[in-house]
């Protein structure tokens, strides 16, 4: 689920700014402020969240108070009911807010028809009238009388919370834990509810293992490849073997990055909405440099080329950066994904592991990767001493050169008579 707002002909109401976080009360034992009394309520089971109704069959009027507890001011509530469908789009939706500079109540109506929503105000597929809101508590609360098609018996419904932003934009909620649990089966007469799976049970699903494949390919085995390149080229006894395993580390890591990855990815857009996060936009961003380290081996000049020199240092800072960012993503994953800390531990024990053994394998190759560089720079320096000193001999020899000895010993006896 992406968004859950909803617009109508908004109602402001005074809201309390009082923000005690109480105890989750049942709804049996909840009185209103406004004197309003509902016949049937249910509490719901996830986001400490209430239900208040009472349902007229033969005329479809269904009179409702939606109520979310232990809530911060700065938060916006969603409660919707889909005539059609089950999960979000199609929603006709309640949305509420607190004016972060007045402190008043915004309560409005919002027709979800697409994943991208940003809740805009808009009317629903049927009559809302009495649309209001407050704020008491830490607990907000939603108002509204609606007219349902007569004999409804049966909906879908669903609730949501998330923060309100800067100029009081309605932020993403949360997509992970009870946030993708909120909806189910209210059945009207009886006041049943009945848990929702299928939707954000494939949600969740496809989340995992994005996350799992993410994690392996671009997390794990894209290092690999890299490490084979860099430390068993070295050794004559394994070319070319380094270079098999590290191509086929890099386009299994790639190439199962962009089905199971990319392609959950693209699934969960399509269901959800394309949201512009900093995790979306690097990954994208992986996948463009890694491609084009595809397309780099088809131009990778000979050994002995003159601008192989140019081609490696390209080949390899992109690498390294493919690397860095996939890491940093996944950790970006885990904190959107919320999954057990075994995992996060896990992968951390891992990547830790394979930075040991870089390390490692840095301080044995040291001499042999950068010794050829200190020996280079003190031959050239001995080159330069040893030019500096025949210079000084052929000055030496241009002056003193075809002089006799007798003729040093005169000069010296001048330079003395002179003092």
């Amino acid at each position: 689920m992406h968004f859950l707002f909803l617009s109508c002909t908004p109602l402001f109401t005074s809201a309390t700014t009082t923000t005690v976080q109480g105890l989750q009360p049942r709804c049996e034992s909840h009185i209103f402020n406004n004197g309003k009394h509902y016949r049937s309520c249910k509490d719901l089971p996830v986001l400490d969240s209430f239900l208040h109704f009472s349902y007229a069959r033969e005329t479809g009027v269904l009179d409702v108070a939606y109520r979310h507890a232990n809530l911060e001011s700065s938060s916006w509530i969603a409660w919707a009911i889909n005539p059609t469908k089950k999960g979000m789009l199609g929603a006709q939706a309640l949305v509420a807010y607190r004016n972060s500079t007045s402190g008043v109540m915004r309560a409005y109506t919002s027709n979800i028809n697409s994943y991208a929503t940003m809740l805009q105000e808009s009317p629903l597929s049927f009559r809302v009238t009495q649309v209001s809101a407050e704020y008491l508590d830490g607990e907000m609360t939603i108002f509204a009388t609606m007219v349902l098609p007569p004999n409804t018996t049966v909906v879908n419904h669903l609730w949501q919370d998330g923060p309100l932003k800067e100029g009081d934009r309605l932020g993403m909620h949360a997509m992970s834990g009870d946030h993708l649990k909120s909806m189910s089966t209210l059945d009207l007469l009886s006041g049943q509810v009945t848990a929702t799976k299928s939707v954000n049970g494939n949600i969740l699903l496809v989340k995992r293992i994005h996350g799992l494949v993410n994690t392996v390919s671009w997390g794990i085995l894209m290092p690999i490849g890299v490490m084979a390149a860099r430390y068993m080229k070295t050794y004559e006894t394994l070319d070319p073997t380094w270079f098999y395993v590290h191509v086929v580390c890099q386009l299994t890591g790639y190439l199962a990055g962009l089905l199971g990855g990319l392609g959950t990815a693209i699934y969960m857009a399509l269901h959800t909405g394309m949201r512009s996060t900093a995790h979306t936009v690097i990954g994208i961003l992986i996948f463009c440099l890694g491609f084009l380290q595809i397309l780099a081996l088809k131009a990778r000049p000979g050994k002995d080329h003159k601008y192989r020199t140019y081609w490696n240092w390209y080949h390899h800072t992109v690498g390294y950066v493919v690397v860095v960012l996939s890491v940093y993503n996944i950790y970006k994953g885990f904190v959107i994904l919320q999954p057990g800390s075994g995992w996060k531990i896990a992968y951390t024990a891992i990547i830790c592991a394979i930075g040991a053994f870089a390390i490692v394998m840095e301080i044995l190759q040291f001499k042999k990767r950068w010794g050829s560089l200190f020996v280079k720079k003190s031959e050239d320096l001995q080159e330069a001493n040893q030019s500096a000193f025949k210079k000084e001999i052929s000055k030496f020899m241009n002056r003193w050169g075809d002089k006799t000895p007798e003729d040093l010993e005169a000069n010296q006896s001048a330079s003395i008579e002179v003092v």
